[in-house]
């Protein structure tokens, strides 16, 4: 299976990432992002472009995946709607739609959140854009779309966030993390499952588009939900 991944760098992409170099029918992973993960693996390649707004050129090397997990993504805090949704809705479609025609074959995995607003009606900012991303994401011609809307997730293996501080707040609730994950398993979710999950969800599917958190949980131990 070849994946590209999108997002290597965030705390959510760096836990997908080791999960991609480690599975064994993941013959090729392509990490696409404005930075390089510093990771060196024989499976993996990187593609560094400052600009994603625009894949024109770049049709060779974007075609040929199985899937494409699409982790990339900012915090709404101190943004005003119109930058939330050039970044977050405007880049993911931008992505997708020079992917689609290139890979009718692929499975495509788009990380929103917890509480995302498929009406794009509601109060909350960041879930109406959210919401709005996945609704036109349906109406690709992916071989398959699913949309992974984790709520609380624990960093494993060295994953962190790039933003200092979330950071911070991971360290303080890090202990209560490991916890909460050992009482409630498909409520907490860890960035090792969430690797997983989107392994798994690309090798046989899901039942559902859409996985919340238990979802998740329950695709990366390889059962529906």
């Amino acid at each position: 299976m070849r994946v590209l991944l999108f997002g290597a760098t965030g705390m959510v992409g760096q836990g997908v990432l080791r999960e991609c170099l480690l599975a064994p029918d993941v013959t090729e992973v392509v990490s696409l992002g404005r930075r390089a993960t510093g990771t060196a693996h024989p499976k993996l390649r990187e593609i560094v472009r400052p600009n994603l707004d625009d894949y024109a050129g770049l049709e060779a090397e974007l075609t040929g995946f199985d899937a494409c997990f699409f982790c990339l993504g900012i915090s709404s805090v101190g943004m005003a709607e119109p930058e939330y949704r050039r970044v977050t809705h405007d880049l993911t479609l931008a992505a997708a739609r020079a992917l689609a025609p290139l890979n009718p074959g692929m499975t495509f995995v788009y990380v929103t959140g917890s509480g995302t607003d498929s009406t794009e009606q509601g109060r909350i900012m960041w879930a109406r854009v959210k919401g709005a991303t996945e609704n036109a994401l349906r109406h690709l011609p992916f071989k398959a779309v699913f949309f992974f809307r984790p709520g609380i997730i624990q960093p494993l293996h060295g994953a962190q966030p790039k933003v200092r501080w979330i950071q911070a707040t991971y360290l303080l609730l890090g202990p209560f993390l490991g916890l909460a994950r050992l009482l409630l398993p498909r409520s907490v979710l860890t960035t090792e499952v969430i690797g997983q999950a989107m392994l798994n969800v690309a090798r046989r599917g899901f039942p559902k588009p859409i996985l919340e958190t238990a979802d998740i949980d329950a695709a990366a131990r390889g059962a529906p939900a």
